[in-house]
């Protein structure tokens, strides 16, 4: 019997679907994926994900500008993520958030953008994606200072933080969601971490076409059929039945993106 499970993050613009996208989204409704968001990473990549929307049933659309691309965004890239907010579709805005490993965009413009994501989102009541990488202490101030303006939601995409900032996002009524990476032998404190998260705020996604979970890593590209793999390896961690576990993290899904 398969799981009921929801994709939160994949990338299902990107190129490496373009050969077969309707046969891998096939595959995961055969899988027991009964939802999966399409998330942009750059004005031309949201229009994509929201035109996915109009192919495929069971997709929804997050828009944004994600803090590696966001150093070629044109003059008005932004206005137009903020006129496709209004798309039915769109249940999130991002990906967003800042990423100190790669040194494509200057960082207090990363920041800018972010902050304009978390602004949006609070106007709109729309929940927002943060993507982090090696910059967790400049990720918790920013959400320090957009939770003093108001209430938050939102989620902290393929998190690979702590157990403490966990314990503080979920604290500014943040969900936190674990991709393949959970996973991987060596990352048994990364487990740990998302052994403890509330059951009512944890959710899982591919991030596809990366991120391949084990026992599929190396193997072949990432999709979101794969994503049982991540669902069982955390039940199993979490001591409840992937049943129990794909229930709670679909209604979660569900619950945040209003799906």
């Amino acid at each position: 019997m398969n799981l009921s499970l929801f994709d939160t993050h994949a990338h299902l613009d990107d190129e490496q679907f373009d050969v077969d996208r309707a046969d891998v989204v096939a595959r995961a409704e055969q899988d027991g994926v009964e939802a999966i968001v399409a998330v942009g990473t750059t004005l031309a990549a949201s229009q994509k994900c929201v035109e996915l929307t109009r192919q495929f049933g069971l997709l929804r659309a997050a828009v944004g500008i994600q803090p590696n691309y966001v150093a070629e965004a044109g003059a008005e890239d932004w206005d137009e993520i903020v006129r496709l907010v209004d798309h039915e579709s769109v249940v999130a805005l991002g990906e967003t958030g800042l990423d100190r490993h790669w040194d494509f965009s200057p960082f207090e413009l990363q920041q800018e953008y972010f902050d304009r994501h978390l602004r949006l989102s609070q106007q709109r009541t729309l929940p927002f994606v943060v993507h982090m990488r090696d910059c967790d202490e400049d990720i918790l101030a920013m959400l320090r200072e957009a939770h003093a303006r108001g209430p938050l939601q939102g989620v902290m995409h393929s998190f690979t933080g702590t157990a403490a900032m966990a314990a503080e996002c979920v604290a500014m009524g943040l969900y936190v969601s674990f991709a393949g990476m959970v996973t991987f032998k060596k990352l048994d404190a990364l487990r740990q971490v998302a052994a403890g998260i509330p059951a009512e705020r944890i959710l899982i996604e591919t991030d596809s076409p990366y991120l391949s979970p084990h026992p599929v890593r190396g193997v072949r590209r990432n999709e979101p059929a794969n994503l049982v793999h991540t669902a069982r390896c955390l039940a199993e961690v979490r001591g409840e039945t992937p049943e129990q576990f794909a229930t709670q993290t679909t209604a979660n899904a569900r619950r945040l993106f209003g799906v």
